[in-house]
């Protein structure tokens, strides 16, 4: 992997996925509800509708408890103070960008996730997730439509001499016609994160329901898989080797899905695309293997330049995407010079947000009807 690429991820990953305290921020609303992402019962973390976060930790003989969410306090956390019942609470010092975070609590130097929460792998770790609730959230809502499926599914791999996990979205009806073919979107999570990102993070599978629902888009199959094949740390994306994962991927995982799946096997109907490292790995697997897939779409992952690609013919478009924080002037003028090289290349930067899951699914809601046209 390039180094200027890598390069590059790091400077999107180091925009913080967290809005900071403002100055003369408003009084603070007291409209406070549970997290939508909260375990069965429980009340806290909270919400309010100005994106302000509330939480409440039982740790009685603790000396110190700090949340993670990147507002205000010790070390960039929210620090709760002991209340007189023993409990530890304390509110963000300002509003979290709307959509999805991961955080975690450190009560007395150790790190724990909130009893409160429920849990989501990132970070390379399940970690605590709050739902900042978002004012265009619709789109990923589940509503009274039909709706699709996500499965699991092994796939055999010499290559790492394992089976291999993955998960596949189907779009309603995809049982009932047995005639009818699929394209397919195979997309990559993001470093830290595995193959249930998309789906548990991202909503993907309603923002497919939706958009089906709508009228909006021609149905296709989503495969979702692990695309860490060398383990490494954070600050280690140089040692990252492309070429396991790469074999994984277009050796193993996809003549599978093309034999078990109905799918049009041809690479007018395959696309790959993926957020942060996916995007890193989408960018190097398509340039290497052309043959495979004729849609490309990066989403806060880098981008494309003209030279890069060895035919322009065999590719029906390139999305390039990230969030208003990022380095939305770096996507348009990556794709400002694609379009004028001839290329089928689409921009969009998601207003308000940075390196987190809001960007992602407002990403694959544009993305979505823009492919296997």
């Amino acid at each position: 992997m390039k180094q200027n690429s890598i390069a590059k991820l790091w400077g999107f990953m180091l925009c913080s996925c967290m809005a900071f305290a403002q100055t003369n921020a408003p009084a603070i609303t007291e409209d406070f509800k549970p997290s939508t992402v909260n375990q069965p019962g429980q009340e806290y973390p909270q919400v309010n509708s100005q994106g302000y976060a509330r939480f409440q930790i039982a740790a009685p003989d603790a000396k110190s408890v700090v949340v993670s969410l990147g507002l205000g306090g010790a070390k960039g956390g929210t620090t709760l103070e002991k209340a007189e019942d023993g409990l530890w609470k304390g509110t963000t010092a300002g509003p979290m960008d709307e959509g999805f975070h991961y955080y975690h609590v450190t009560v007395d130097g150790g790190v724990f996730n909130d009893p409160g929460a429920l849990n989501f792998y990132g970070s390379t770790r399940w970690e605590s997730g709050i739902e900042i609730p978002a004012h265009d959230q619709d789109f990923y809502a589940l509503k009274d439509v039909p709706h699709g499926n996500v499965q699991q599914i092994l796939f055999p791999s010499k290559s790492t001499n394992t089976s291999r996990r993955a998960y596949v979205y189907t779009p309603p009806g995809y049982h009932k016609d047995k005639s009818k073919t699929y394209p397919v979107v195979y997309l990559q999570h993001g470093w830290g994160e595995d193959e249930t990102a998309w789906s548990n993070q991202g909503h993907v599978n309603l923002i497919m329901d939706n958009l089906i629902a709508e009228g909006k888009i021609k149905p296709f199959l989503i495969v979702m898989t692990y695309g860490m094949t060398n383990e490494i740390k954070w600050g280690g994306m140089s040692s990252f080797k492309i070429e396991p994962f790469q074999t994984v991927l277009v050796d193993e995982l996809i003549p599978y899905v093309d034999a078990n799946f109905r799918t049009v096997a041809t690479p007018a109907g395959r696309a790959m695309a993926g957020l942060s490292m996916g995007g890193m790995e989408t960018h190097t697997i398509t340039l290497n293997k052309p043959d495979v897939f004729s849609h490309y779409a990066l989403l806060s992952g880098g981008v494309y330049k003209p030279e890069e690609i060895k035919d322009k013919s065999k590719v029906k478009l390139i999305f390039i995407s990230c969030g208003s924080k990022e380095r939305p002037e770096g996507v348009k003028d990556a794709v400002k010079t694609l379009k004028a090289a001839g290329y089928n290349a689409v921009s969009y930067i998601s207003e308000g947000t940075a390196h987190e899951f809001l960007t992602w699914r407002r990403s694959f809601k544009e993305l979505a009807p823009l492919l296997f046209k």
